[in-house]
Order: structure tokens, then C-alpha cells, then sequence
């Protein structure tokens, strides 16, 4: 097996996976998005079973791999018509904080070159919603910049999707030996017990 091998590419594809996926959670946590964590959390958990099921060798990671990414996919598209305001979507609707609270993204307020017109301190304390700082101008609007991630997560996706079917066909049949005690091992190799 060499290094450009399909199995090592597919190993990198899920390790850039997992660190984007972690660098969205970042952001989604900071913008109390919860719809979004929660995915990020069951697409984190998806990759490393996956990154296991490919180092070890086990079909059955792998496939629930390739069937999450399927979701994954789907998931990033539905954000991104939602950003969009597509399909009678809209991007100030509380779909994704679960309307529990009144938070958007975290980019709307602190994305690239934002400059933010607060009110005076003073004026600040008298109001009942804090919430008042307005952004006058921004370069890239924060639903861009939300786009540009699923965007990056769609690519990463698709390329693993194709990458996943080619490793799983090369697996074979006796390549998922999983002892029922819990032990890893492989079949033609003798185990023992010390």
C-alpha cells in the first residue's frame, strides 16, 4: 500500500473533516446555534467511527460512515438554502437556535472587517434588551460566510463519499474481525488469551 493510496486519502479527507467540523462547532457554540451543535456532535462521533472502521478495517464503521455523510450532505445543503432564503426558508428564523433563544450566527455581529455601532454605556443600561448593537458594514456578509463553510463541508463530503465506496469495495469479506469478547483481532491470525 502506498501513501497516495485510496485508504490513506480517505484517512486525511476525515481528519480535515473532523477539523473544520470542530472549528464550526466553535463558531456555532459562540452563536447559541443548537440545531447545529447537535449535528456537528452526531458528524464528529460519524467521523471517528469512520476514521476507526478505515485504520482497522471494519465494513460496518465504514458504512455508517458513508450513510452519515449522505445525511451530512443533505444537512449542509439545507443550510445553505437557508442562508439563501430559498424554498420559503428564512435565514431570521429561529430553525436553527431551536427557538430557545434569540442568538444568530456568531458572524452576523463579528465577521471580517464588521464595524459594530454600539450605543454610549450609559444609554446601554436603561434598555431592557441589550441586544442593541447594530453592524453598519461588514465585508462579507455573515450568511456568506456561513455558505462558505457548508460549501467547504460539501466538498470534503462528496470527495470522502467517493473515496468511502472505492475503500469499501477493496475490503473483504474477512476483513471485519471483530471477536465477540471485544478484542480486535484478525481472523487468519491465531489470537490468544494471556
Amino acid at each position: 500500500m502506498g501513501c497516495c493510496s485510496a485508504r490513506c486519502t480517505l484517512v486525511l479527507l476525515c481528519c480535515l473533516q473532523l477539523i473544520t467540523a470542530l472549528e464550526r462547532q466553535g463558531f456555532d457554540f459562540l452563536g447559541y446555534q443548537w440545531a447545529p451543535i447537535m449535528i456537528n456532535f452526531f458528524h464528529i462521533i460519524a467521523v471517528i467511527l469512520g476514521l476507526f472502521g478505515i485504520i482497522q478495517y471494519r465494513t460496518r464503521y465504514v458504512i455508517l460512515y458513508l450513510l452519515w455523510t449522505l445525511l451530512w450532505v443533505g444537512w449542509n445543503v439545507f443550510v445553505s438554502c437557508l442562508y439563501l432564503d430559498l424554498g420559503g426558508l428564512s435565514k431570521d428564523s429561529d430553525v436553527l437556535t431551536l427557538g430557545v433563544s434569540s442568538h444568530r450566527s456568531w458572524w452576523k455581529d463579528n465577521g471580517p472587517g464588521c464595524q459594530s455601532d454600539s450605543p454610549p454605556s450609559a444609554v446601554w443600561h436603561d434598555q431592557p434588551n441589550p441586544e442593541l448593537t447594530t453592524v453598519v458594514s461588514c465585508w462579507l456578509e455573515y450568511q456568506y460566510i456561513e455558505i462558505l463553510h457548508c460549501i467547504v463541508q460539501l466538498l470534503i463530503s462528496l470527495l470522502a463519499f467517493v473515496h468511502t465506496c472505492y475503500v469499501i469495495s477493496t475490503f473483504s469479506d474477512e476483513d471485519d474481525g471483530l471477536n465477540f469478547i471485544g478484542d480486535f483481532h484478525h481472523p487468519s491470525k491465531p489470537h490468544f488469551f494471556f
